[in-house]
């Protein structure tokens, strides 16, 4: 189908970004990659105003080190946070979850921050920011501002972002110690989105688990913590019979909704299931 007509602005820099949303009218949408904002354009589900294009801002690429942070642009592509040395030495869990997100041809041209901004539930990225404590700059006319993940998605496809706001970087904290990660996944075909998935970072201390940080994909109408099963593992044996007991705990305080890919008791099931492989994973078992 084709979409309705709209006004078009590719500006060049985030104050020209800024303005055109501020001059679009009362129905502006920004296009970061597009892999999101285009189908429901052609199908008509959306039909803004004004789409802002900001694929020719560049100081919203690329990723860059801040000293207790790596700092990942907004308009930083799937396939080049895949394949960053930064985050490769600081963040892989983000390099192992961007590299199920849909096909490479999407992965060329969808963007971190736009999938961060759609948020949708079953995405890949928002459990893995939420996991990694990350923090969302968001510039608007009046300046700039930090949001917290566990702050930053507030509803089904509703983040904290006001109208006139743009997402411009997402900081994510380095991790000090002995840290494995592991993104586990599951999925009824390559290009679809996650039935249920489970980001994991743990911290080992010796032979036990000093640290557990665990985030839930689709498991809600938001990314979610495993918080009953971070506070099993710590300080437990890093053993598989611990490891399988504290994730037992997965479900706890989720409501997962029930469609054509999976039940709600299914994808409860499985988040259990895959809690123990992500975190028997990162904890080298």
């Amino acid at each position: 189908m084709i979409p309705a007509a709209f006004a078009y602005a590719r500006p060049a820099t985030i104050e020209e970004a800024l303005q055109a949303v501020a001059d679009g009218g009362e129905d502006v949408k920004i296009m970061a990659g597009g892999q999101s904002l285009i189908p429901v354009m052609r199908l008509r589900l959306a039909a803004p105003e004004t789409v802002v294009d900001l694929t020719r801002v560049s100081a919203l690429r690329g990723v860059r080190d801040d000293g207790d942070a790596i700092v990942i642009g907004a308009m930083t592509t799937h396939s080049d946070v895949v394949s960053d040395p930064l985050i490769a030495q600081h963040a892989r869990l983000i390099a192992e979850a961007t590299e199920t997100v849909a096909d490479r041809q999407v992965r060329h041209r969808g963007t971190f921050g736009g999938a961060l901004a759609h948020a949708d539930p079953a995405g890949d990225l928002p459990a893995v920011a939420l996991a990694l404590d990350a923090e969302f700059v968001i510039a608007g006319t009046a300046g700039r501002r930090s949001v917290p993940a566990a702050d930053f998605f507030v509803d089904y496809l509703t983040t904290a972002l006001e109208e006139r706001e743009l997402l411009v970087e997402i900081r994510i904290p380095k991790l000090v110690g002995d840290w494995g990660m592991r993104y586990e996944k599951f999925t009824r075909v390559a290009q679809a989105w996650s039935v249920v998935a489970v980001a994991a970072a743990v911290r080992r201390e010796g032979g036990r688990i000093a640290e557990a940080r665990i985030g839930l994909t689709n498991m809600g109408p938001v990314p979610l913590r495993a918080r009953g099963v971070e506070e099993a593992l710590a300080g437990v044996e890093a053993t598989r019979e611990a490891i399988a007991a504290a994730a037992n705990r997965a479900a706890e305080g989720t409501s997962p909704s029930s469609d054509l890919n999976a039940q709600a008791d299914y994808r409860q099931h499985l988040v259990t299931v895959l809690t123990r492989r992500a975190v028997t994973a990162a904890a080298g078992l």
